[in-house]
């Protein structure tokens, strides 16, 4: 080999050394920044010529730079990323409804329901006190401004992880578009599969972004011989090559909610979303918060509907003057069980009692409520004509479909009892609740207004306490509607439902996060910065280059001998 060839492989390796500090340089500049991947530079052996007889090597050549990274691994931590974000998202909601809901504190619902029939225990003691019957009327009311401000306060959170939701659209947009441009840049740089190089910065962009992306939705990435990666939501393609598919928001109505759902604009059909905060956002709003609504509603139906059904058949210290259902009909002709009311009533019957306060006389009358699915069903239009035939009152149907019954004498007053076709808590007369559910649930303007006609009586307007006795029960009774099931059981089973779940997602979102941060230890291990290695490499790379150095005076001192011969 020749003076020159030798030459030449002592600038090879001054090169690849000087490519070597760069890349160590590099490295050691982005240590800490977010994202970024370590890399480093492929030294492979030159080519051999031959002289003579004998194959020599021309040092060394840099073949390219690349990651250190794992792709096998980078999918399982964005899978894990995936996991985490979706259950979080729900253990979040559960924190916020366990505060809300507020169990064992002096604030929660089974105090305020406790309170409530210590109140009417006290009416029982003192049944001739109005102050006390007032008492338990303000204790009612407490009552149901806290169920309804539980419901409001959930339709916030549902309102505010609805936000979330429509938010993720646009950033899912804004990754996918993101992602598609680098990939393009990527095939530049790299040169399509024939560079044996990495396009390393915008890699680590694109790696980020996925990421990113793989926190709303779960991801499925296939890279390309061409560099480029294909990025699919379970059977859905998201990108390919320059090409990404966007996203858009769809409306519907929910339990008083206007929904977002994200659907994928080319199909009209939502993205899939089996983990990530997108699917622990749509867990949250409609089964989570959803669900827990729902139970609400239909606590406050149980006791907006059984409690009125033992009230009803209560009259008060003084009667009613006059009284006017709280529910209308969709039909004055129809069957009562067919006019679309909250609460079904059935067959049966109920009395109307007429108390003359002049002679101190009640005048006992029964209405029979037929609901057998015959011809001659009850309707409205039949009961208010059976009420008209009673002496001294006068029914009729409002223009809202409603029933109004009214004394046609200033000594008469009315009320009612023995009710067991439970006509009367269905359409809201002679009721203590009105509503029926947690956002309308409230107490009868009737009772707040004149706390005297809190029904206490069985027997007739202030003649005894057995309705009352009954309604303090209440709590502890089983309901036939509950499957023998009483109130306080079923209060206790929906927070007994909130507490076990929300129990289980957080030991399931400690496990995700065990998880992924052993995922990202070995990728850090793999792909982050270890200053201490890059210094080594630092003196390695450098101690080559004064080798080289040397070696190229070494021989610019032969040439200078070689050209004085």
């Amino acid at each position: 080999m020749s003076l020159l060839g030798s030459l030449q492989i002592a600038n090879n390796a001054l090169f690849a050394s000087q490519v070597g500090l760069q890349v160590t340089g590099n490295n050691i500049a982005n240590a800490n920044t977010p994202g970024y991947v370590r890399q480093r530079p492929v030294f492979t052996p030159a080519t051999t010529q031959l002289i003579g007889e004998l194959p020599l090597g021309l040092g060394v050549q840099v073949e390219g730079i690349i990651q250190q990274s794992d792709r096998f691994l980078s999918e399982r931590l964005r899978g894990a990323i995936s996991d985490l974000a979706g259950s979080e998202a729900q253990e979040e909601a559960y924190v916020q409804l366990e505060a809300l809901i507020g169990e064992l504190t002096d604030t929660d619902l089974s105090t305020s329901f406790s309170n409530f029939f210590n109140a009417i225990n006290d009416v029982l003691n003192q049944p001739e006190d109005v102050s006390v019957r007032n008492l338990a009327v303000l204790q009612g009311g407490t009552l149901t401004d806290d169920i309804r401000r539980i419901d409001s306060r959930i339709l916030d959170i549902r309102t505010n992880i609805n936000s979330k939701i429509v938010s993720s659209a646009s950033d899912i947009n804004r990754l996918l578009s993101q992602i598609a441009e680098l990939n393009v840049n990527i095939v530049q740089t790299e040169g399509g599969s024939t560079s044996a190089s990495d396009a390393v910065g915008l890699r680590d962009q694109r790696e980020v972004a996925l990421a990113e992306l793989s926190k709303i939705v779960k991801l499925r990435v296939v890279e390309q011989p061409t560099g480029s990666v294909s990025v699919f939501a379970d059977g859905d393609f998201l990108v390919f090559e320059g090409v990404f598919r966007p996203v858009e928001v769809e409306y519907t109505s929910d339990r008083g909610l206007s929904v977002a759902t994200i659907n994928l604009a080319a199909t009209d059909a939502p993205i899939a979303a089996f983990a990530g905060s997108l699917a622990g956002n749509y867990a949250a709003r409609d089964s989570i918060l959803g669900g827990f609504l729902d139970e609400l509603d239909e606590l406050a139906s149980t006791l907006a509907f059984e409690f009125n059904k033992i009230y009803s058949s209560g009259q008060g210290l003084t009667g009613l003057k006059e009284a006017e259902s709280e529910r209308s009909v969709s039909s004055e002709i129809l069957a009562l069980d067919q006019t679309g009311l909250p609460f079904t009533p059935v067959n049966g019957s109920f009395e109307i009692k007429v108390f003359n306060t002049r002679t101190g006389l009640t005048k006992t009358e029964d209405i029979f409520v037929n609901l057998n699915g015959l011809k001659d069903d009850t309707t409205l239009e039949s009961l208010t004509a059976s009420l008209n035939d009673i002496e001294g009152l006068v029914a009729q149907i409002t223009p809202d479909r409603k029933l109004k019954i009214e004394s046609d004498s200033p000594i008469l007053e009315f009320g009612f009892g023995s009710d067991t076709s439970h006509v009367l808590a269905a359409i809201g007369l002679n009721t203590f609740f009105s509503g029926s559910n947690s956002r309308d649930i409230g107490v009868s303007d009737v009772v707040r207004d004149d706390p005297s006609k809190f029904a206490a009586s069985e027997g007739g307007v202030g003649e005894d306490t057995n309705i009352a006795l009954r309604l303090a029960a209440f709590a502890d009774t089983p309901l036939e509607a509950r499957n023998g099931q009483t109130f306080v059981d079923q209060y206790e089973d929906t927070v007994a439902k909130v507490t076990q779940a929300s129990s289980v997602t957080k030991a399931v979102s400690e496990g995700f996060r065990v998880f992924q941060r052993t995922l990202e230890g070995q990728n850090l291990g793999l792909t982050g910065v270890s200053i201490d290695e890059e210094a080594i490499n630092m003196i390695s790379y450098q101690r080559t280059y004064q080798a080289s150095a040397r070696l190229v005076a070494t021989i610019s001192e032969l040439l200078n001998v070689l050209m004085t011969l």
